[in-house]
């Protein structure tokens, strides 16, 4: 098909799933790949400085913000979906927003999220220049299986890299696919202090520090407000709006990965000026304002993220709500619930418990002698609920994904809430 007219289709089918009421990148994008298959490969080609690639099972949507706006902080004009819809009609619909009717897409370099899966489909049709691979979690076993093939997946994605892959050097999965890395690759490492191991477990594997293999990026040091950082055998703070120890942790990440984009071009001052102000992407850790307080959403799905989670954020002087779903983007197997502490709301007990699986999830905070005080399989009545009974106090909801993103849609219609592609 002409390139014109698959452009000007996708756009209209955009335009009336969005009149619909609908996300606007699922549709689309399922069309535009069946009617014109190599609309990714033509498109993102033309980019001066290629595609980045962001993967891995967690931390995918805040990470590639980060980079984003880092690299536009360094001068770049940047092409991305920014919506977190990460498989590959996603990056379809979002193309689609941004193109002109010609094919003309305004940007130096794409930076995108993908799912580790669909990731797989990507690479077959253009190879990205940098990769950045972030971790390998028990996280929907269920779609995946075992955690091996996932790393598996990844290594795929690896060995389709031109330039550079960025690898987290303390995840052993992770680590080792540096093994199978041509050299005409440049393999490039993020990590942490040794002081800092044992705050990040893993789940399936400890995280290790490797003292042989150097890490062009580490996390030194962290508080609430602000992180350490060493490169290149300086250590640099900065205060931080970003929340959660795992999106700090992933800072690193992001730094190490657009000093390679941008190797000696790269301003340091700057760098830090602007991760200074970057926020968490929609849900990780995002912070609303609901009638003169503050409403934060933080996605949770599997043991370590939910137990850094509650880690990261002290419940005094905050209500909790917790809504668990066990739908397909979720993971339909929530026995990981089992493996997560929740002494730490001992004191302050849960507000509300809501979600498919909420029951569930009032169960196991019974063992932890945590007390919920109300549980409805309804979200939309027990977000109101929670909302009505504590107007004047702030406000954390602990949530799945698709929990997350049913709050934020009903949430919308009474504060201020970015828009996203679901």
């Amino acid at each position: 098909m002409p390139r014109p007219l698959s452009i000007l289709l996708g756009k209209a089918v955009r335009r009336i799933a969005r009149l619909r009421g609908g996300s606007g990148s699922a549709l689309p994008g399922l069309f535009v790949e069946k009617i014109d298959p190599n609309f990714i490969r033509r498109t993102l080609s033309t980019l001066p400085q290629g595609v980045v690639l962001v993967s891995g099972t967690n931390g995918k949507t805040t990470t590639t913000k980060m980079v984003v706006e880092l690299l536009e902080g360094q001068g770049l004009k940047v092409f991305t979906n920014r919506t977190g819809s990460n498989f590959t009609r996603g990056v379809v619909a979002a193309l689609l927003g941004d193109i002109s009717l010609s094919g003309k897409l305004d940007a130096d370099i794409a930076v995108l999220e993908l799912d580790e899966a669909h990731a797989i489909h990507f690479v077959r049709a253009i190879s990205p220049r940098h990769t950045l691979l972030l971790n390998v979690m028990r996280d929907q076993l269920d779609r995946f299986g075992e955690i091996d093939h996932t790393a598996q997946l990844l290594q795929t994605i690896a060995e389709a890299t031109l330039d550079t892959v960025t690898l987290n050097r303390e995840d052993p999965r992770v680590c080792k696919i540096a093994d199978s890395m041509p050299n005409s690759v440049d393999v490039r490492y993020f990590g942490l202090d040794q002081s800092l191991l044992s705050h990040f477990s893993n789940d399936d594997t400890p995280m290790r520090n490797v003292a042989s293999i150097k890490a062009d990026v580490e996390l030194v040091a962290f508080d609430t407000s602000s992180a350490s950082f060493r490169m290149d055998g300086k250590k640099y703070t900065t205060n931080l709006k970003l929340t959660g120890a795992y999106n700090i942790y992933n800072a690193a990440a992001a730094l190490a990965t657009v000093r390679h984009i941008l190797t000696d071009a790269v301003d340091t001052k700057k760098l830090f000026e602007t991760l200074a102000n970057i926020t968490p992407a929609f849900g990780r850790g995002e912070t609303l304002t609901l009638h003169g307080q503050p409403l934060e959403l933080v996605l949770v799905k599997n043991p370590s993220g939910f137990r850094l989670g509650l880690s990261s954020f002290s419940p005094n002087g905050y209500q909790t709500m917790i809504a668990i779903n066990d739908n397909y983007a979720d993971g339909r197997d929530m026995s990981w619930l089992w493996d997560v502490s929740f002494e730490s709301l001992r004191e302050t007990g849960v507000a509300m418990v809501s979600g498919a699986r909420c029951y569930d999830m009032a169960l196991r905070l019974q063992y932890d002698e945590v007390v919920a005080k109300h549980a409805t399989t309804n979200l939309i009545a027990a977000l109101h609920t929670f909302i009505d009974n504590h107007p004047n106090t702030p406000k954390r909801i602990y949530c799945t994904y698709t929990a997350m993103l049913a709050l934020r849609r009903e949430l919308g219609k009474l504060t201020g809430v970015k828009e996203i592609d679901e």
